[in-house]
């Protein structure tokens, strides 16, 4: 069963950052690269980069899955954690978060950082897709760049049932902090700011695991705790936050 979303009605249609002035048509902003980036995963809590604006939307033609394995932030080389890659599924969407970041400094320490976060280990593609924000006075559909573990990822681990990813989780951890963070923390994201979504996939990987808590209290292999998810002062933070590299609210 998923957990109530006590909240969920206090958080929605909150501004997400302050307003931007609009800028004259001789604006030298305009003349700075420009580069959306959309986050699906754990950038939604923690980018890691500075970012000028942000804004929660959705993403056609991919489902999200916990098919890519992680032997180094939320996993080891003897217990493998599992995080998210995107799916191609023609008339799906994924939600998530896209993240602006604005002139030549601002793009290259992103691009450099998500480069080691994300693709140092090859088996990464980066596309372009059409980014459509929840906000429906943002316009036209953004542009944004996106990273997909492929199965030439040597991490990668493919399909597996809800049951046995729960499995899998909760006995992982790694440098980041625990697999079982990880998967709380993005249900968390999707209840707290896409109320109306229902993501079967990782809702039922998180209605499995819960089911395997009770069996296992008594395990060596048990985590020494759940882990905490996103407190309302975070969820505030993530609002309220605009310019700036998030550091509070957990990593990778």
């Amino acid at each position: 069963m998923k957990r109530d979303a006590q909240s969920t009605q206090e958080y929605t249609g909150r501004p997400e950052g302050p307003e931007q002035p609009a800028a004259s048509s001789t604006s030298s902003a305009e003349l700075k690269p420009r580069l959306w980036i959309f986050g699906y995963g754990s950038l939604v809590w923690r980018p890691g980069f500075e970012f000028t604006s942000r804004k929660v939307g959705y993403i056609r033609g991919y489902s999200r899955r916990f098919w890519q394995g992680d032997t180094f932030h939320r996993g080891s080389e003897r217990a493998p954690g599992r995080v998210v890659t995107l799916l191609e599924d023609c008339g799906a969407c994924t939600w998530g978060v896209a993240y602006e970041v604005c002139g030549e400094q601002q793009v290259a320490a992103s691009l450099q950082y998500l480069n080691v976060r994300e693709a140092v280990l090859g088996g990464y593609d980066t596309k372009l897709v059409s980014f459509h924000p929840r906000d429906k006075d943002a316009g036209e559909p953004i542009q944004a760049l996106v990273y997909i573990a492929t199965p030439q990822n040597p991490s990668y681990l493919g399909p597996a049932s809800e049951e046995d990813i729960a499995a899998q989780i909760i006995v992982s951890s790694g440098c980041a902090g625990h697999n079982v963070e990880y998967l709380l923390r993005l249900a968390d994201f999707m209840r707290y700011f896409c109320p109306q979504v229902e993501d079967k996939h990782l809702f039922s990987i998180e209605e499995a695991l819960f089911a395997l808590l009770p069996c296992m209290c008594h395990s060596e292999k048990a985590p020494e705790e759940v882990p905490s998810v996103l407190q309302k002062d975070e969820r505030e933070n993530f609002l309220q936050g605009s310019s700036r590299r998030d550091e509070t609210i957990g990593t990778a």
